[in-house]
């Protein structure tokens, strides 16, 4: 019966079934048919209604849209080629620390493709990077800020693993700022070999972004600033930036009318909210059949059969996070963190040290072959053909590769900022 059930699921997923349905259909199944009470079901989602930080999630879903549909991209692109253009392969720098810094304020990546990848792609081109680095550069920052606040999969990660979301932000940046500098080192190296000349520095150029975006500008270290010095927590501090972009955006640039565009945009934010809530609130049921079947345990102790060592484990652990956030990202969240934090913990590994891996994880599954969702998404932005973009990004894939196995291996590089 098992398999019919687990037959008929994979084939309404191959239609095309809604994720959030086939998850709850599987949650009742297995209650109904192991006799555990599902109460338990309504229990976890009092405790996940009740928690203050959930509010963050629409909260910043909704900011992050409003500076995708404002000419917030635009300005923040203007003012960083101004200000680092001047460097040895700045504009490739410029175009990883504008999309991070996008990525972790819309929780998107899709959006930053969408957003900046069109504005930047014509002019990498103009300057005379190659065809091949600029579509792997452009497609592997759609993701690059996940592991910045206020970063949407850091938010989710928190509540279903229930850690202290402030603890992941901090956890996040060394090894988010280690990543940028090393791509920014690959970018400036390739810029070198291309013969690309910098563009000359202009005081008066710096002067004309900086005043265009002079409202933008204090946005990232008010927000960041604000987590990292404890001065509010990360539900307060998406209240200050939903308040803050929708003043800065309809009232003072008046890139968006508050009547005609803010409620397009919100309906358009919440779209993507009711989809992670659908899911997160199936796949609880589905997780607390896994931990009252103490599924984890098992998985343990089947793995300490075999392997006993930490470092094989996060080794395998890497690989199957990897399948796993290439092909569905949120539902991998939802579903898979509350397994494999009890057996992690078994081994001896940080909870918050085992969310930067997993996030990480989560950046490079993006734009792994061959279901990447940042490869589909480069491809109908670009108009290429995904092979031609596997072998755009394979490099890339390596050097992130390279970032996750220090991130695994050391953990103070994720666990130096909280302790």
């Amino acid at each position: 019966m098992a398999l019919i059930v687990a037959l008929i699921i994979l084939i309404l997923a191959f239609l095309g079934a809604p994720v959030f349905s086939l998850i709850g259909a599987l949650a009742i199944y297995l209650f109904y048919g192991s006799g555990i009470d599902s109460s338990a079901v309504i229990v976890e989602m009092l405790r996940l209604a009740s928690l203050p930080a959930l509010i963050a999630i629409p909260l910043f879903t909704f900011s992050g849209y409003i500076l995708a549909e404002s000419k917030a991209p635009q300005r923040m692109l203007a003012l960083a080629e101004a200000l680092f253009g001047f460097m040895p392969g700045g504009l490739a720098v410029v175009a990883l620390f504008t999309t991070a810094l996008f990525t972790a304020f819309t929780g998107a990546s899709g959006v930053t493709i969408i957003a900046l990848g069109g504005l930047l792609y014509p002019i990498l081109k103009k300057q005379g990077y190659p065809e091949k680095f600029t579509l792997g550069l452009l497609t592997t920052t759609g993701s690059l800020g996940l592991l910045f606040p206020p970063s949407l999969p850091i938010i989710l990660y928190g509540l279903v693993a229930k850690i202290d979301i402030d603890k992941l932000f901090k956890a996040g940046l060394l090894p988010g700022a280690l990543l940028l500098v090393a791509l920014s080192v690959y970018a400036i190296i390739t810029a070198r070999r291309a013969g690309i000349k910098p563009t000359a520095f202009s005081f008066a150029a710096v002067k004309t972004a900086a005043r265009a975006a002079a409202w933008e500008i204090p946005l990232p270290f008010l927000i960041i600033g604000g987590i990292y010095r404890g001065m509010f927590t990360a539900s307060e501090a998406a209240s200050v930036m939903s308040f803050y972009v929708l003043v800065v955006e309809v009232f003072i640039y008046k890139d968006l009318d508050l009547f005609r565009d803010i409620p397009r945009v919100a309906v358009k934010s919440m779209l993507l909210v009711g989809a992670i809530f659908m899911v997160l609130g199936t796949a609880l049921g589905f997780t607390n059949y896994l931990i009252d079947a103490q599924i984890p345990d098992k998985i343990f102790a089947w793995l300490h059969a075999f392997v006993s060592s930490k470092i094989v484990f996060l080794l395998i652990l890497n690989a199957f996070l990897l399948v796993i956030n290439m092909i569905e990202i949120f539902s991998a969240i939802i579903i898979v963190v509350p397994i494999i934090v009890p057996v992690a913990a078994q081994y001896g590994i940080d909870p918050v040290h085992l969310g930067i891996i997993f996030l990480l994880n989560l950046e490079i599954g993006y734009m792994t072959p061959p279901l990447g969702l940042n490869l589909f998404l480069a491809s109908s932005r670009f108009n290429r053909k995904l092979p031609e973009l596997y072998r755009a990004t394979w490099s890339f894939w390596l050097l992130l590769l390279g970032m996750l196995a220090l991130v695994t291996y050391l953990p103070g590089l994720s666990l130096i900022g909280i302790k």
